[in-house]
């Protein structure tokens, strides 16, 4: 559950359930408190599984795992995927180099799982690997005054430069690391990562001392990351070759072995995959899993989609053929008896004070 129900509660929330941990869905008027977001600066509890390795063998434990390059130094992080054997998505984490420890953060769900099936493969090697999920909170800070909203709070320590460097301060009496975060709303934004027992006292600090930021949940954070064009794990990344996802920013090509290496190295010789991630304006806004037709072929299927708040239309994330995605096919959308026109736009369809670093992109792009 979130680490500080109780005060969210205070503040009006609704509650709802990701990865089977209960987060907030909304204090109440999420397309408002989308705009203040998107206008100036919003926090939200992130429901992360945290999973620590340490030992001296940690990094190249993990390294040898994961799709990226883990940061040998301390204060770097990365954007890193676990495959299974044919390349599809198991999991998605960043992996933070913390001097003595790696700290993961997974998806709620994965967590467990994978300390389990990473202990299992422990064998000489000089690693430990243990659940921690219960004891740290995190907070996403994002919008465009999210720097100035750090610095007003944050002491000891300067706001973090380039996606996924650290810095350690206090905000209080609280001691804190912040994050510069890869922009998953499309904004310029940070995770302020903290201890639960300081939980309730950071979030105060975040929303209510120095410049003032608005609270929101799940719901707007989902509108955010879509208006932004990035790929989430539950609805984008779950089980697909990450080539076909366009997360470049997580596969390095140069790196040693690591599982599933060989698909992705396939599709990467190839040129392009088969299938990519667009965005789409429809003319209305479809469910889930709806399919994307060209004439009368399926040529795809819609992985999530909304009402922009900023845009006042219906967007859409949708993995569909290669060549029906160059916006030269006319498209339509089919979802409970209903067909209506749609068409492929360029992401973001927001541009905001950053770009997420996870933003499809392909070899031909």
């Amino acid at each position: 559950m979130t680490v500080i129900e109780s005060v969210h509660a205070d503040h009006g929330a609704t509650f709802t359930e990701r990865g089977g941990r209960r987060v907030v869905d909304h204090y109440g008027r999420p397309e408002r408190v989308h705009k203040a977001v998107r206008r100036v600066v919003g926090v939200i509890e992130l429901g992360y599984g945290v999973v620590v390795v340490s030992g001296d063998d940690r990094v190249e434990f993990v390294d040898n795992a994961v799709s990226n390059r883990v940061p040998t130094e301390d204060g770097h992080g990365c954007y890193a995927l676990l495959l299974d054997p044919q390349g599809g998505i198991e999991t998605d984490m960043y992996v933070y180099n913390a001097g003595e420890r790696l700290l993961l953060f997974t998806p709620p769900q994965r967590a467990r799982s994978l300390a389990e099936d990473w202990a299992e493969k422990v064998f000489i090697q000089d690693v430990e690997i243990r659940v921690a999920t219960d004891e740290f909170a995190t907070f996403g800070v994002h919008g465009p005054k999210s720097t100035e909203k750090i610095a007003s709070v944050l002491n000891g320590a300067g706001s973090p430069e380039g996606h996924l460097s650290f810095d350690r301060g206090s905000m209080g009496d609280d001691g804190v690391t912040v994050v510069a975060s890869d922009a998953p709303a499309g904004d310029e934004g940070y995770e302020v990562v903290c201890g639960a027992d300081a939980a309730a006292s950071v979030f105060d600090t975040l929303v209510n001392h120095g410049l003032n930021a608005a609270p929101f949940g799940y719901r707007t954070y989902d509108m955010l990351t879509l208006e932004a064009g990035t790929p989430m794990f539950d609805t984008e990344l779950e089980g697909r070759i990450p080539n076909v996802a366009g997360i470049r920013n997580a596969l390095d090509f140069e790196k040693g072995c690591y599982v599933g290496q060989e698909v992705v190295s396939r599709v990467e010789n190839r040129g392009r995959p088969s299938k990519r991630l667009v965005g789409l304006e429809p003319d209305a806004v479809p469910e889930s899993g709806a399919a994307v037709f060209a004439g009368d072929a399926v040529v795809g299927e819609v992985t999530r989609a909304v009402e922009s708040p900023m845009l006042e239309r219906p967007i859409a994330l949708a993995y569909v053929e290669w060549d029906a995605a160059d916006g030269a096919t006319d498209l339509t959308v089919r979802f409970e008896g209903d067909e209506v026109d749609a068409s492929v736009v360029d992401l973001p369809f927001v541009d905001g004070s950053d770009r997420s670093a996870r933003l499809p992109t392909y070899p031909e792009d």
